[in-house]
């Protein structure tokens, strides 16, 4: 099996932002009042999902996606299942806290800080997430859904022994749930890496905790 990162990952913080979000994005997000009445709806959807109700501000990251009209229709439509999806909430931001974690990703580990703590991560469990699957204090569950993610990202697989884990627990459709939702936040974190998303106001990136 390949490398696979299970255990504490650290890296300079500061350095990393800097060259993923501090050079300013490499592409202008759309003017909120540019975006079309579909696209605006999709928006509101998603964020609704996550437990936002205000609206009247929507963040660049939406702004810069709006203009592949396609890509980002199916990327707002996939998150809002997701959100919605057999994975309690709480399980889905573990996973995606140590997708963000593992790809370094300044705007999805501090977005997903914040919603993490909404559906019942504490701060310690948020620290723990930075230790990775090895760390002590996790349940047996829920230290396979990191392992999972550190699987998958390093081997592009899950083992049998994790399978196994994660089976006793979970159904069939969970099963098939988590490979596509970890999938989704590794593309998630690329684009965002990649066009170089300013960090929000509230959003301290991958110091957040």
């Amino acid at each position: 099996m390949a490398t696979v990162e299970t255990g504490a990952i650290t890296y300079d913080i500061a350095a990393r932002q800097a060259r993923v979000v501090a050079d300013g994005p490499r592409i202008a997000p759309l003017k909120q009042a540019e975006m079309d009445v579909e696209a605006l709806a999709l928006c509101i959807a998603i964020r609704e999902s996550v437990g936002v109700r205000e609206h009247s501000v929507i963040p660049e990251y939406m702004l810069t996606m709006v203009k592949h009209p396609e890509i980002f229709r199916c990327q707002m439509e996939m998150g809002t299942v997701l959100f919605q999806g057999r994975i309690p909430a709480r399980e889905r931001e573990l996973a995606v806290l140590r997708v963000g974690w593992l790809t370094r990703a300044p705007y999805e580990w501090g977005q997903h800080v914040q919603i993490a703590k909404r559906y019942g991560l504490s701060d310690a469990e948020v620290e723990r997430v930075t230790q990775g699957s090895a760390a002590h204090g996790w349940s047996t569950h829920d230290a396979a859904i990191l392992r999972g993610v550190e699987e998958l990202i390093g081997d592009h697989a899950l083992s049998n022994e994790t399978w196994s884990t994660l089976a006793a627990t979970w159904d069939e459709a969970q099963l098939i749930e988590f490979p596509m939702m970890v999938g989704q936040y590794v593309a998630t974190a690329f684009v965002q890496n990649t066009l170089r998303i300013r960090l929000e106001n509230n959003n301290p990136g991958l110091a957040a905790r």
